[in-house]
C-alpha cells in the first residue's frame, strides 16, 4: 500500500512543473511546489551519494607482477648467504627446502627444529630455527603412479628470509630432503604470491644472482 506521502509525492511530481520564475527558495510556491523542491534538493543528494560510493567501490588497481622463469637463483640470507638454483612451481603450495638430519625440539617452551643443508656442496653446518607450525604433506610412491596417496608425511615449516633478484621476504617453508630432485629449493605459489611474482615456464634466471 502506497503511503499518503508517497501518493503525494508521485501527485507533486508528476502533476505539477513549478516554473523557472519560481525559484524553490520563493515563500509564494504552493505545498506541491514545496514538497518537488524537496524531493529535488534530497534525489541531488542521493545521486552524488551513490557516486561517491561507487568510486569508493572500484576495485584497487593491483600492480603488474614480476615475471620470472621456470627456475631462478635464490640466496638464503639466514642460512649462510647460500644462492641455490630454485624451481619455480606454481601447482605446489609452499616453499620446500632440501635439508637433513631435520630433528624438532623444544626450547623455552617452543617448537625448534635443527637441521643440516641437503644441496651440493653445502657445508656441514647446523642451522637452528623456530618451527613456525607442522605441515602436512600427501606424497605418492614414485614406483606406482596409480597407488592411491600414502598417508600425509609431517614437515616442520620455518619462517625464512628469500633473496629473489633484489626483492626479499619472508615466507614460509618446509623442510625435507629433495637430494634427488635437480633443485634443492621449490618456490610454491604462497612464496610466488609473497613475491608479486608471476612465471613464465619458458624462461629461466631472468633476475640473474640475488642482491638483497
Amino acid at each position: 500500500m502506497i503511503s499518503s506521502f508517497g501518493r503525494q509525492a508521485k501527485s507533486a511530481l508528476t502533476n505539477v512543473s513549478p516554473p523557472d520564475r519560481y525559484p524553490c527558495g520563493n515563500d509564494q510556491l504552493n505545498n506541491g511546489l514545496k514538497l518537488r523542491c524537496q524531493l529535488l534538493k534530497d534525489s541531488q543528494y542521493v545521486k552524488s551519494l551513490l557516486a561517491l560510493l561507487s568510486l569508493l567501490a572500484l576495485p584497487v588497481m593491483a600492480a603488474e607482477p614480476t615475471l620470472y622463469g621456470r627456475y631462478e637463483y635464490i640466496s638464503l640470507p639466514e642460512i649462510g648467504g647460500e644462492v641455490l638454483k630454485a624451481k619455480m612451481d606454481t601447482g605446489a603450495l609452499t616453499a620446500s627446502l632440501s635439508a637433513k638430519d631435520i630433528e624438532t625440539f623444544t626450547r623455552d617452551g617452543e617448537d625448534w627444529v635443527r637441521f643440516r643443508l641437503a644441496t651440493k656442496g653445502a657445508s656441514n653446518k647446523v642451522y637452528e630455527h623456530k618451527v613456525a607450525r607442522i605441515s602436512k604433506i600427501k606424497t605418492r610412491s614414485e614406483e606406482d603412479e596409480d597407488e592411491d596417496v600414502a598417508a600425509p608425511t609431517k614437515r616442520p615449516v620455518v619462517d625464512l628470509e628469500l633473496c629473489l633478484g633484489n626483492v626479499k621476504r619472508t615466507v614460509e617453508v618446509n623442510l625435507t630432503d629433495r637430494s634427488s630432485f635437480n633443485y634443492p629449493l621449490l618456490i610454491g605459489a604462497k612464496a610466488l604470491r609473497e613475491f608479486g611474482a608471476a612465471v613464465n615456464p619458458a624462461r629461466r634466471f631472468t633476475a640473474d644472482k640475488p642482491d638483497c
